[in-house]
């Protein structure tokens, strides 16, 4: 997909990749909506950069439903929505120790989320015979995040559902992308742009924004921003035990090294 003239929805758009994905689309010609749950965040970032807002908690449907009617109506029928809102909270416990709560919060923001926008916006995009979904997962939705079971399942049940998206109606003119960062400094792990060090692992949210929209340009269904996590991917399907052997080590160096509640700062690790 070519943005420019393009009307392109981004939810978790009011911060990290989601804001750095709307100014650089603003930047080539689209017309974008951001919406997120946070108020305030929406009216400053849209006047900031004189796009539209919504408010919206993706974890229902029927906000998501308002929101598709919302931008269509402000910018046009919908050629591009992006799946980028998330939530991050390390495990207390064991892996299955997360109250129920916060195992449907995953579940719903991380999978649900991107669901409910195919519901609300496919009968259209195959009538017309095109659009695009931008499905942002992680690198723990191909591999695992230490210290957060209900980060990684859900995250890699998102990467299964874009695969059954792509699947499904490639066929019919509807593109998908799945994007899966490793480490990127965003307000959802408690990092910024000025966390970021040459080498370091960490991605600032406008390279990734970048590397998004390079990747979607050239119709890649897999976005990978840190490239290595292919090498982890393939490592990890030639034998699996060995990899679980790999990643009770690192497991064990963060927990020494980082601390119970560190697993968003792994990337110092690597």
């Amino acid at each position: 997909m070519q943005f420019a003239d393009k009307t392109v929805v981004i939810t978790g758009g009011a911060s990290g990749i989601g804001a750095g994905l709307a100014s650089q689309l603003m930047e080539i010609g689209a017309h974008v909506v951001i919406a997120d749950r946070d108020a305030v965040a929406v009216q400053a970032v849209s006047e900031r950069l004189g796009c539209a807002g919504f408010v919206c908690d993706v974890a229902q449907e029927e906000e998501i439903r308002k929101l598709v009617r919302y931008a269509s109506d402000a910018a046009g029928p919908i050629d591009c929505f992006v799946s980028n809102a998330g939530l991050f909270d390390t495990q207390p416990g064991h892996a299955a120790s997360a109250p129920d709560t916060v195992w449907m919060q995953n579940w719903n923001v991380h999978v649900m989320s991107h669901v409910y926008a195919a519901r609300a916006l496919l009968p259209d995009m195959l009538a017309r015979g095109a659009g695009q979904f931008i499905n942002v997962a992680s690198a723990a939705g191909l591999l695992n995040q230490i210290q957060n079971a209900a980060y990684s399942a859900t995250k890699q049940a998102a990467v299964s559902f874009a695969e059954s998206l792509a699947i499904t109606h490639g066929d019919a003119g509807i593109d998908v992308a799945v994007v899966c960062p490793q480490y990127v400094a965003t307000p959802l792990i408690g990092l910024q742009d000025s966390d970021v060090q040459s080498g370091s692992g960490l991605l600032s949210a406008q390279e990734v924004a970048r590397l998004i929209i390079a990747g979607v340009e050239e119709r890649r269904f897999l976005i990978l921003p840190h490239p290595e996590v292919g090498g982890f991917v393939r490592l990890r399907a030639q034998d699996h035990d060995k990899w679980i052997v790999g990643m009770k080590r690192l497991r064990a160096t963060s927990l020494a090294k980082l601390g119970v509640d560190q697993a968003a700062h792994l990337y110092r690790l690597l």
